[in-house]
């Protein structure tokens, strides 16, 4: 008779870079990717999410900080993000995050609304002459989907989403950062 195999549990693969995204990316916002990158591999999941980037945004940028209705408010924020990778997130584990936005996964290791909330951070930055996008500039593109797992953060922290995405509306002034 044979002894059964010993089950070895699964280790999650290493979130993969996303190359062509990421070429686009500041230094201090391929900082916020490779802390959401971190944070999902942590977590147990294959892919980076929206809410991956909004807790590596909210611990790294103070312009992202600010954009929030007061300390109050970040720390809400914060709490919820918290919980999320101590356990809330767990039903979220092993599912691809998808508000419809791609109908098909464009980046090996992102979500689709994590590729589709990241062009459009670097659509929003575009459009004010910018070649690379800010903090504040991938927190409007979060708060705008409301079907991304950022923006369910977001609600439950209770944080209105979409009176967020309208002060952020108005992009930043152009400005100089450091190129990656």
């Amino acid at each position: 008779m044979h002894s059964p195999i010993p089950r070895v549990p699964a280790v999650p693969a290493p979130v993969p870079a996303a190359p062509d995204l990421e070429a686009r990316l500041t230094d201090e916002m391929a900082s916020v990717v490779a802390g959401a990158r971190r944070r999902a591999l942590r977590d147990g999941d294959r892919q980076l999410d929206t809410a991956h980037l909004l807790h590596s945004l909210m611990e790294s940028d103070p312009e992202v900080r600010a954009a929030f209705d007061g300390a109050p408010q970040v720390a809400r924020v914060l709490g919820y993000l918290v919980q999320r990778s101590i356990g809330y997130g767990l039903r979220w584990q092993g599912s691809v995050e998808d508000s419809g936005a791609l109908p098909l996964l464009a980046q090996p290791g992102w979500s689709p609304a994590a590729v589709t909330a990241m062009e459009g951070a670097l659509a929003r930055a575009a459009a004010r002459g910018d070649a690379h996008a800010c903090g504040t500039d991938l927190l409007a593109a979060l708060a705008a989907d409301p079907e991304c797992r950022a923006v369910e953060v977001l609600d439950h922290a209770g944080v209105e989403s979409r009176e967020l995405s309208g002060r952020l509306a108005e992009p930043p002034p152009s400005r100089q950062v450091s190129q990656g």
